[in-house]
């Protein structure tokens, strides 16, 4: 589109007009009529250029919305067009199982590590968080069993020769993606070793498999230090490093992750948990069991929290804390969720009962976090390993304990992941993604959007920014139309975009239109950063917090 000016009886007139095909011809057609007033009509201009990109039409965005199945490549691809995730080293060709956070990705993985932390650590009273080192006394992974079993099948395919992974109860039951079977080339221990010191002195050590080893291992200092008392837990959200055979799917399956786990300290003899309420009894799920797993199907079942516990496969504090995994997935929006029971011949050396929660991801169901009894196993092997005793003294009881241990874990990258294929979407109305992140994990709150590149426009527009970045992620965007605009923002996920238009000079409000919906309301700048904050946490709907324009 484009504005023309005609001159009659001495006064200037301005029309709006776009270049329109018909046929081989190339036309120009009549849009609008813009007024006498150069500087107006290049404001009236961009505003019929915005409705025109952004029309009020009633479809619903289940109607509008391309429900495609996203594979992983095009995800691969998307994460690194738009700055979310690159491949590590990618100048010589990238390294198998490393990526790296681009500008975007590492704003939506803080937001996430810190959405985890308050609901699983500030908002609790019986909670307390540790970083521990990523390089421990060597003893430490002895004592914890992962030097002797910390191991995976290491197995080729007969057919095209492709290497991969088996846990032990997959060989022989689990072929290859060509159809041929596996042939195992012995274990494979998944430490990855390091030396500290120099020179032939050096001491050999590992990179952490895990983050729990450094709770176990602090466990009294902090009960001592916080001045806890039983029941409660230590969290912690820290780097891992797995050497896989074959790393793979993304970020899903890498050499260097995250893990956000914490290890919740219980009275060895204490069944009853008083934090169990009807909430969490009545949180339900889809379900796969042992039996069933035995049988080799994969039924799943409409359960709750409740019908487990009942069933006898957990007990209280492990059905609790099973429960808040999954209220905490829903409250970003992972409705997806299944909870899978570990076979008893599939247990890890440290647990007793274990539960994957998976995530129906476009490409298949895959575990995204997990839920052990490790009972008194860590402490007590770290006691006799270092000839500390582990014990403390439980002033319910009046005796020194060694607690016993409810783990809840999750893979923070597959979380990450689960998020984005959840919020990708094609619009077919607006004809680009749109990326629909929760507004309190998306990594930019807020754009602000001059509607020309005028000093006045921009002087309040710089203004707002100022303010706004006080509390939020900001992208100050004056390129471009006012559609593009949006669309870059929606692209990566800007849940609102403010816009400073003709009307702001006199009446000091500005425009909000929301990613989803598209509707538009009118703020007073005075009122604009309390009215963000309040849309970001959900404390107001949308077209409640100001006048409705659009």
């Amino acid at each position: 589109m484009f504005i023309t000016k005609q001159i009659i009886n001495g006064k200037e007139y301005y029309y709006l007009r776009k270049s329109v095909r018909e046929g081989e011809k190339v036309i120009s057609k009549h849009i609008a009529y813009l007024g006498g007033d150069k500087g107006q009509a290049e404001v009236r201009a961009k505003e019929i250029e915005e409705k025109m990109m952004n029309p009020v039409v009633e479809v619903s965005n289940e109607e509008s919305e391309d429900v495609r199945k996203l594979t992983i490549e095009e995800l691969t691809n998307f994460c690194k067009e738009k700055g979310f995730v690159f491949r590590s080293s990618d100048i010589y060709g990238g390294f198998s199982g490393f990526w790296d956070f681009g500008p975007l990705g590492v704003e939506l993985f803080n937001n996430l590590k810190e959405n985890w932390w308050n609901w699983f650590v500030r908002s609790r009273e019986n909670m307390v968080g540790v970083e521990a080192s990523v390089i421990s006394h060597p003893r430490t992974w002895k004592a914890s069993g992962h030097i002797e079993n910390f191991n995976d099948i290491f197995v080729k395919c007969k057919e095209c020769g492709k290497s991969s992974k088996l846990d032990e109860n997959e060989l022989g039951k689990v072929k290859c993606e060509c159809g041929g079977e596996y042939e195992s080339q012995g274990k494979f221990n998944l430490m990855f070793e390091t030396k500290v010191g120099v020179g032939d002195s050096g001491d050999g050590a590992y990179l952490r498999g895990e983050t729990a080893q450094g709770m176990f291992m602090d466990f009294k200092l902090i009960q001592q230090t916080s001045r806890m008392k039983l029941p409660f837990g230590v969290a912690q959200i820290g780097r891992c490093f797995r050497n896989e055979i074959a790393p793979r799917d993304f970020l899903f399956r890498c050499r260097e992750f995250h893990i956000g786990e914490f290890e919740f300290f219980i009275h060895p003899d204490e069944e009853k948990c008083e934090l169990l309420d009807d909430v969490h009894r009545e949180v339900k799920f889809r379900f796969l069991d042992e039996e069933t797993q035995k049988e080799g199907k994969e039924d799943l079942k409409d359960v709750t929290i409740g019908d487990i516990l009942e069933s006898g496969k957990l007990g209280e504090w492990h059905a609790y804390w099973l429960s808040e995994q999954v209220l905490w997935f829903q409250n970003l929006g992972l409705m997806e969720i299944k909870i899978r029971e570990h076979t008893k011949d599939e247990l890890s050396h440290y647990s007793s009962a274990t539960f994957d929660v998976d995530y129906e991801y476009p490409f298949g169901s895959l575990e995204v976090a997990g839920n052990a009894n490790r009972g008194q196993f860590d402490l007590i092997q770290h006691q006799d390993e270092s000839g500390e005793s582990m014990k403390i003294f439980d002033e319910a009881s009046g005796s020194k304990v060694v607690p016993r241990v409810i783990e809840p874990t999750f893979g923070i990258e597959r979380v990450f992941l689960a998020i984005l294929t959840k919020a990708y979407c094609y619009d077919s109305r607006r004809d680009y993604i749109v990326l629909k992140i929760p507004a309190k994990l998306a990594p930019v709150k807020v754009a602000v959007f001059p509607i020309i590149k005028k000093p006045e426009y921009l002087e309040i527009a710089e203004s707002v920014v100022r303010d706004l970045k006080k509390d939020f992620n900001v992208n100050y965007d004056k390129t471009g139309s006012i559609g593009r605009r949006y669309a870059r923002n929606d692209e990566i996920g800007t849940p609102y975009c403010v816009t400073v238009d003709g009307d702001s000079l006199n009446d000091k409000s500005v425009t909000i239109r929301d990613r989803d919906s598209q509707k538009q309301i009118r703020v007073k700048v005075s009122k604009l950063r309390e009215v963000i904050g309040r849309l970001i946490e959900g404390e107001v709907e949308f077209e409640k917090a100001g006048k409705v324009v659009r």
